[in-house]
């Protein structure tokens, strides 16, 4: 393009400002009405768009942590151990589950979710976090700390 003047210069803006608001645009696809159609306007709502989906997806990460909290709580409960109690036992037995899997496992694998309480019980009674109630379930687990006691 050959520009005889500066002012024609300055008042052509190109191709870029096509793909600008293209893109602009293109967010605003699904807004209804003015902010659908009109830059100025559209421009306002996908940036207010824009900051709530930021603040959604920290949200959405907050609900689903007490969530599995929830569900690992609820399990805890159902086979008579603390949740801090579980969690230290299972760390200080290597077993490095995340918050995730160990929701899971309490509510759709239970028969797993029981072997993980079962070995946090004992490890629990070896290293004397807390006192279970019924030790006769968790006799049969074997861990390095019930065989050095003889």
């Amino acid at each position: 393009m050959v520009f005889t003047t500066a002012v024609n210069f300055v008042r052509s803006r190109g191709p870029d400002e096509f793909w600008r608001k293209r893109r602009i645009f293109k967010l605003a696809a699904h807004f209804v009405g003015r902010k659908r159609n009109c830059y100025s306007i559209a421009i306002r709502y996908v940036h207010r768009a824009l900051r709530y989906a930021t603040k959604g997806r920290i949200l959405k990460k907050i609900d689903m942590r007490n969530l599995w909290q929830t569900r690992i709580v609820a399990g805890c409960m159902e086979h008579d151990i603390d949740y801090n109690v579980f969690r230290e036992s299972l760390y200080r037995s290597d077993i490095l589950l995340d918050r995730k899997t160990l929701a899971n496992l309490a509510a759709w694998e239970p028969y797993t979710f029981k072997a993980l309480t079962d070995i946090a019980k004992r490890r629990a009674i070896d290293d004397g976090l807390a006192s279970i109630n019924n030790q006769h379930e968790v006799d049969r687990i074997i861990t390095k700390g019930s065989l050095v006691k003889t």
